[in-house]
């Protein structure tokens, strides 16, 4: 019987389960469930985790990552908006927190109010460079500590001052951590142990805080909050590949992009940005979304060169109006397909090209350069509903945009969609000291697939095959016989013709007991 780990994301709509062998790294089976919000989240976890674990396999553990209910919200303070505030707005995000609220400069009242009604989940406090001056760190400890906002907050500013101000925050009641500074040095960000810091916080006091089950465990089997699990797979998978990559992950209230590219020797020295630059970074644009904010995605595409059809714009205020709205036809999936498509080339665009920090008429910084990226993955539910398709209209709308202001990846990159949702699965499992495990998966899942969808139509049917063990009874002239076959997850239905070129060949799980949620792969 084969010992599986049990990686769930629990996400606001839907709850996704795979099934990943604990020696091998396979991925043994996968599944999806509506998010159980309206009752309790381990409803909806314990039944895709039933229907991703085969029945001749046990879970020995489960791992869970979490955005549902929002996520970690934070708030960021920091002295100067150029410098730190910007600093600690990147590992803010690198620590897959959604940043609703960044207060820099000469901060007043009003300001702290903003802060208030933003509703942050937790408090992110930076301000100069390690030995510098501790003027504004200190002034912006003091006031915060005089306002009615009371969550818990990461010092991760001038290390000299932290030791006062963390005392300062505890005696007015703060739960404050002090970490590494996310700008000891000008122009070298760090943001790992602010990373690390949040991390704790978020699985410590936010997903207790936001109720989202009343048994006990659930809390103790979350990890991470979602996009640091997906961050996490995304660096393992840099390192394997020794190569820049890109990802964009479209969802139904934002889209994320992650990138890992190589440090540029020509930015450092006079050249260096003094916020530093995020080599390993991700992006969230909160109006980016397939359902929730769909029409900001028609917003953002009306400012730039797009131009949406009164037929998209009806569509993407349905979508709002109705974030439950299931795509049951081929219209409805079409139109999801669209809408993805304009959402992951603004967000690639706003990744590219910089963030502002501190108001509209801030200058861009941190933008990126994209030109040397060799892999671009697709990941979102509307992706995984067709890949094939989902990875030409990817490659259109990212690799092909070349009018956006920025170097996008080259036209010939790579692209492959996460079909199985496994980045996530591999972060959580490398979080977890399984880094092994997490590598095969996505050498697997990822890297062997990204390299057969790249070679001739007459050699990829073959290649497949080999990378993926799940087609053994099959030839591209033959027809699958249907019957289980013990080393493969999947078979051919009986009678049913293979072609591996066609994108609506399906394939079912071997296992007759599986339920009918377990995920089909479309090819």
């Amino acid at each position: 019987m084969n010992e599986v780990v049990a990686c769930v994301d629990v996400g606001s709509t839907y709850t996704k389960a795979a099934a990943v062998d604990a020696e091998s790294g396979g991925l043994l089976g996968t599944a999806s469930h509506p998010t159980t919000l309206g009752t309790d989240v381990m409803d909806g976890l314990d039944r895709a985790v039933r229907a991703a674990v085969p029945s001749r396999a046990r879970a020995v553990e489960t791992l869970v990552c979490s955005s549902a209910g929002g996520g970690l919200r934070l708030g960021v303070v920091g002295s100067e908006p150029l410098v730190t505030a910007r600093a600690a707005h990147r590992a803010g995000l690198s620590a897959g927190a959604r940043v609703v609220r960044v207060c820099a400069g000469d901060i007043g009242q009003a300001d702290w109010n903003a802060l208030a009604e933003a509703r942050p989940d937790v408090l992110l406090l930076a301000g100069g460079t390690d030995g510098g001056d501790q003027t504004a760190l200190r002034a912006n400890a003091a006031a915060l500590a005089a306002t009615g906002i009371r969550v818990p907050v990461v010092l991760a500013g001038n290390r000299d001052a932290a030791d006062d101000l963390h005392r300062l925050l505890t005696d007015a009641g703060f739960d404050a951590t002090c970490a590494g500074n996310v700008l000891p040095r000008i122009g070298d960000l760090d943001p790992a142990p602010a990373r690390t810091a949040l991390r704790d916080l978020f699985l410590r006091h936010v997903m207790a805080g936001k109720h989202l089950s009343v048994r006990a465990d659930f809390t103790g089997l979350v990890k991470a909050p979602t996009p640091d699990a997906v961050l996490t797979g995304i660096e393992l998978l840099g390192d394997l590949l020794g190569e820049d990559l890109l990802a964009v992950d479209v969802g139904g209230a934002t889209t994320d992009v992650y990138s890992v590219l190589t440090p540029d020797p020509e930015l450092s020295g006079p050249r260096t940005e003094v916020a530093g630059t995020a080599w390993r970074s991700r992006t969230v644009e909160g109006d980016l979304g397939i359902r929730h904010t769909a029409t900001g995605i028609v917003a953002a595409a009306e400012t730039g060169d797009l131009e949406p059809s009164p037929a998209l714009r009806d569509a993407a205020r349905r979508r709002s109006d109705r974030p439950d709205l299931r795509a049951e036809t081929a219209d409805e999936r079409a139109t999801d397909d669209l809408l993805s498509a304009l959402a992951a080339r603004v967000a690639v665009g706003r990744h590219a090209r910089g963030e502002r920090i501190g108001g509209p008429i801030e200058p861009l910084r941190g933008g990126k350069d994209l030109a040397a990226v060799k892999l671009v993955i697709g990941s979102g539910g509307a992706l995984r509903l067709d890949p094939a398709a989902a990875e030409s209209w990817v490659r259109e709308a990212v690799c092909e945009y070349t009018s956006g202001g920025f170097r996008p990846p080259p036209a010939a990159a790579r692209v492959v969609v996460d079909a199985d949702h496994v980045l996530a699965p591999a972060g959580l499992l490398a979080a977890d000291g399984r880094r092994a495990a997490a590598t095969r998966l996505l050498r697997a899942e990822l890297v062997e697939r990204s390299h057969a969808d790249a070679t001739a139509p007459d050699e990829r049917f073959g290649l497949l095959c080999r990378a993926r063990r799940r087609y053994p009874q099959v030839t591209p002239e033959g027809t699958g016989g249907g019957a289980p076959c013990e080393s493969a997850t999947y078979c051919v239905p009986r009678g049913r013709p293979w072609s591996p070129f066609a994108p609506r060949s399906r394939c079912v799980p071997c296992w007759p007991s599986s339920p009918s949620t377990t995920s089909v792969r479309w090819w």
